[in-house]
């Protein structure tokens, strides 16, 4: 089993989707878009699973729209923290 390969965060996922949703990996640095990843999914609680599709069959339509709207929260806090700082 190679662990970073084998199980990941599932909101790592979610992350991911709404920066890209949100047009934020168009506006910020690779170094933004890092820092962004880390303060967010510290914001989130962990969820790992071995494959995502698995997260279809046990969390119902209104958890997920919980988690995703945790995202939006944890992203948008993360986003301001990031602006927030003079870019070198």
């Amino acid at each position: 089993m190679i662990l970073d390969t084998d199980i990941h965060n599932f909101y790592e996922h979610l992350v991911l989707k709404e920066i890209e949703k949100q047009g934020l990996d168009q506006t910020l640095t690779s170094h933004q878009l890092a820092d962004l990843c880390c303060l967010t999914l510290n914001q989130l609680p962990s969820h790992y699973i071995r494959h995502s599709v698995d997260m279809i069959y046990f969390t119902s339509d209104a958890q997920r729209t919980e988690m995703e709207q945790k995202v939006i929260e944890a992203l948008s806090q993360a986003h301001d923290k990031i602006q927030a700082i003079p870019y070198r």
